[in-house]
């Protein structure tokens, strides 16, 4: 099967690249652009910054401890997508590999010196994730060779010590490349290093055990914490040893630690991780807007730990979140154009912050989206989500087909073909037309917000949802089915704990979180406070905007920020344009902000 995960058990079954193709749309459209675009900038400015370099013995090393992990981040986004630059790319790194495996170019002579920061396991993730690309999209070559041989050099090295990696990743590399060849030993060894965190298997550091989840075992833990993508990452390891081993207390644990984090620790946006010092999870309730971090790696980890726990469960509670997460995270990191990116994603801006075109980023970006970073991990993990990015729109249960993301594309499985139309998420109207046909359950995710939800066939039309929605039929071609979501904008209100934003509300539409974005003549939004009407829908260019009624607060220059009294309530009114999040920042620098103080 062609796709980035195939357990072996589990309530649902991927349907992988070569199951589902997608159409121009929304998320097709993306798709094209990173072929044509995304993946080539990244490919040029690690030439230009010498990250491929690199690998040829070029001197200076160049780049962060990590930075060969970005080349074999984009060998799987050029796997995926079919990239003709993948031969060469694959080659030049096959070069720089040992002859026992081993396969780094910063810790050559000083090999596993540092594995609280060196990355070198996490690096190796990387490029076996790479190599089973390769394998399940193209078959056996020199990049499925390498990625072997490293993974035998970490067995060889790693199975019988205690020792782990300060970034995991590597847990669910071996899972998966144990699934492509059957090879047991892949598999031991990405349980062992589950098993061995926490006990603990680092040194201390100035930022905690926490940080890398070394803290306590990842079976006791109940909430995600410390670095928001390692804890991710680690979650998405250990719910794959769970799934291959049969282990039903481990899985437990990381469905326990992601509802916690669902329901405390996660912003608006499905954005997670509100510290910008360690880029971490904050307390409970600690989601700040204009700190928070929101790493879009992050973004993309918590879409890959959903969809693991979807295919597992087959509760749509994690479709629901890897949606708003896909929508208002990875959707809001490029820019229109592909070549700029934001690496932190804020939910308020309140200095619109100066331009910087054709450098590299030595910030996390906010505010701003960078041509590239010094840190550049957001750039390729984008660049492999968006190849692979059809192998997350359905899944099936023996017969039965379940689609769990709309959008233009062809869907099919054991002889049942659909074709799927719609506008979505501008438009409600999802409508299935049967290509070829068999008996058998159509199953279609109604999302948790479409209260009133519909589904018509076979001349009927009846109530829908939340949840999944049940078709079936001896389906033949030329037969329709049409799910309506009701995309009517809505005031969505925080939790009081949430003391950062208490007193505001946001607006949302369908899976689309909208902001309020000041550029030049725009009203200055440190002084809007919005009236909790609902807004007006307005479509331009093909999306639909939203305008909010809000009153203008007078302020002037005072000798002293506070006062006595009521804060004053007279103010004009004035428009609010509210565009998606996804889209901020697109028209230059400006200020921005999700959650509106109510008038």
């Amino acid at each position: 099967m062609v796709s980035p995960v195939t357990p072996s058990a589990g309530v649902l079954s991927p349907l992988g690249l070569d199951a589902v193709r997608l159409a121009p749309g929304f998320w097709g459209d993306r798709a094209a652009l990173n072929r044509e675009v995304i993946i080539g900038h990244c490919l040029e400015w690690m030439e230009r910054e010498g990250w491929i370099g690199n690998f040829r013995g070029e001197r200076p090393r160049r780049g962060r401890e990590f930075s060969d992990s970005e080349a074999y981040k984009l060998l799987e986004a050029m796997a995926w997508s079919g990239h003709p630059g993948l031969p060469e790319l694959a080659a030049t790194v096959a070069a720089a590999q040992e002859d026992d495996g081993y396969l780094n170019t910063r810790w050559n002579s000083e090999r596993y010196s540092d594995l609280e920061w060196g990355h070198e396991l996490y690096c190796y993730g990387h490029l076996i994730q790479a190599g089973v690309a390769r394998l399940r999209a193209h078959g056996e070559d020199e990049l499925t060779k390498v990625a072997r041989r490293a993974a035998d050099h970490l067995c060889d090295r790693f199975m019988e010590t205690t020792e782990t990696c300060g970034h995991p990743e590597v847990e669910m590399a071996l899972v998966e490349l144990y699934r492509a060849t059957g090879t047991e030993r892949y598999l031991e060894m990405a349980r062992r290093l589950v098993e061995r965190r926490g006990l603990p298997a680092l040194g201390p550091i100035h930022l905690g055990r926490a940080y890398f989840q070394d803290d306590m075992p990842v079976r006791r833990a109940r909430v995600l914490r410390g670095h928001a993508v390692r804890a991710l990452y680690l979650a998405c390891g250990a719910v794959d040893v769970a799934v291959e081993t049969g282990d039903g207390e481990l899985l437990h644990a990381i469905e326990e630690q992601w509802e916690n984090t669902v329901a405390r620790r996660t912003h608006l946006t499905g954005g997670m991780g509100s510290r910008h010092s360690d880029e971490a999870f904050g307390e409970d309730f600690e989601l700040p807007a204009d700190r928070a971090y929101s790493e879009t790696c992050a973004g993309i980890a918590s879409i890959m730990l959903s969809h693991r726990l979807l295919l597992a469960t087959g509760r749509t509670r994690y479709a629901d979140l890897a949606e708003r997460t896909m929508y208002n995270v990875l959707a809001t990191s490029p820019a229109l154009d592909g070549r700029s990116f934001f690496y932190a994603n804020p939910l308020h801006m309140r200095i619109p912050p100066e331009p910087r075109e054709g450098v590299v980023d030595h910030t996390s970006g906010v505010g701003l989206r960078s041509s590239w970073y010094d840190v550049s991990c957001c750039p390729n993990n984008i660049a492999r989500t968006l190849a692979s990015l059809p192998a997350y729109l359905a899944a099936a249960d023996g017969d039965a087909l379940h689609v769990h993301h709309y959008a233009p594309a062809e869907i099919g499985h054991r002889g049942l073909t659909l074709r799927l139309e719609t506008d979505y998420p501008w438009s409600g109207t999802v409508t299935a037309h049967v290509v070829e046909g068999r008996p058998g359950r159509i199953v279609l995710r109604v999302p948790s917000w479409a209260q009133g939800a519909t589904l018509t066939h076979g001349g009927t039309t009846r109530p829908a949802g939340p949840g999944n929605v049940t078709a079936e039929a001896d389906w033949r071609p030329g037969d329709r089915i049409r799910l309506d979501l009701p995309m009517a904008s809505r005031w969505t209100f925080p939790d009081r704990r949430v003391d950062a934003v208490r007193g505001c509300a946001a607006v949302e539409r369908g899976p689309l979180v909208y902001c309020a974005e000041s550029v030049a003549d725009d009203p200055p939004l440190a002084l809007v406070k919005a009236l909790p009407e609902p807004p007006a829908e307005r479509e331009r260019d093909g999306v639909v905007e939203l305008e909010a009624r809000a009153c203008l607060v007078p302020a002037g220059d005072v000798p002293w920020p506070y006062r006595d009294g009521h804060p004053d309530a007279a103010g004009r009114e004035v428009t609010l344009r509210l565009v998606p999040y996804h889209r901020w920042g697109n028209r230059g620098p400006s200020s921005m902000r999700v959650w509106l103080p109510l008038s």
